[in-house]
C-alpha cells in the first residue's frame, strides 16, 4: 500500500506521516528530508528529491512494505507519478490531502514552526500562500487538522485503508 499524503506546508503531513508510518509498520519517504541531503551535496534541487522518492517508494513496494509518501505534492503530474509508482509495483494506493482550513492557524504554525532537518530552510508565510498549488481533479481523503487532531487524522486515514 502507498499512503500519498500532501497538502501545503505547516498543515502536519509530517506529524501525521510519521505517527500513521509507526501504526502501519511503513517506510516514510518524506521529500524535504531528501531535498535537504541532495542540498548539502552542493546540488540544486528541482525535481530530483521526488524522483528520489518515486524510485525509493517503488523499490519498497515490490518488497510488500507499505509506504507513507510525505510532501506538498502541489502539481496534478507529481500526483499521477506517485500513483503510477503504486501501480508499477502492482499495489494499491490512496491520496490523502492535508489541509488546515482555519487560515490564522496556519499561519502560526507557519512562524511558529522550527527546523527538523539540519540546515533546511522553512518556507515564510508569504511563500506558503504564494505557493503554486494545482486543484484537486481526483479522489482523495481530505483531513482538516484545524479540526481533527493527529490521532484521529490517523484514525480516519487507517479506516480507509480498511
Amino acid at each position: 500500500m502507498l499512503v500519498i499524503l500532501s497538502g501545503l506546508p505547516g498543515t502536519g503531513k509530517t506529524t501525521i506521516a510519521r505517527e500513521l508510518a509507526v501504526k502501519l509498520a511503513a517506510l516514510h519517504l518524506r521529500i524535504d528530508t531528501i531535498e535537504q541531503a541532495l542540498r548539502d551535496k552542493g546540488l540544486t534541487v528541482v525535481d530530483e528529491g521526488y524522483r528520489v522518492a518515486y524510485a525509493l517508494a517503488e523499490d519498497n513496494l515490490r518488497l510488500g512494505l507499505a509506504v507513507v509518501a510525505d510532501s506538498v505534492n502541489p502539481l496534478q503530474i507529481t500526483r499521477q507519478a506517485w500513483r503510477n509508482v503504486a501501480s508499477r509495483a502492482g499495489v494499491p494506493s490512496i491520496d490523502v490531502e492535508i489541509i488546515c482550513s482555519d487560515k490564522a492557524e496556519h499561519r502560526r504554525r507557519v512562524e511558529c514552526r522550527t527546523a527538523d532537518i539540519a540546515g533546511h530552510q522553512l518556507p515564510a508565510w508569504v511563500d506558503v500562500i504564494n505557493r503554486e498549488y494545482h486543484s484537486w481533479h481526483q479522489d482523495r481523503l481530505v483531513i482538516d487538522t484545524a479540526t481533527d487532531s493527529t490521532q484521529n487524522a490517523v484514525a480516519k486515514i487507517l479506516a480507509a485503508l480498511a
